[in-house]
């Protein structure tokens, strides 16, 4: 649900349950961050016209 590969949390060795959900209750979702840095760094389009120079 949160856009993560099967087992990124809870195939970790040597974390138990608490410490995944805690993981998980911490992490960044990845469209999220996708989506955030798209509005605060929108891609720029190169003007073709000579005028624009």
């Amino acid at each position: 649900m949160q856009g993560l590969e099967d087992g990124w949390v809870t195939t970790t060795p040597g974390l138990g349950r608490p410490a995944q959900l805690t993981a998980l209750g911490n992490g960044v979702v990845p469209q999220q961050a996708a989506r955030a840095i798209g509005i605060l760094d929108p891609p720029t389009v190169a003007c073709r016209h000579r005028s624009c120079g």
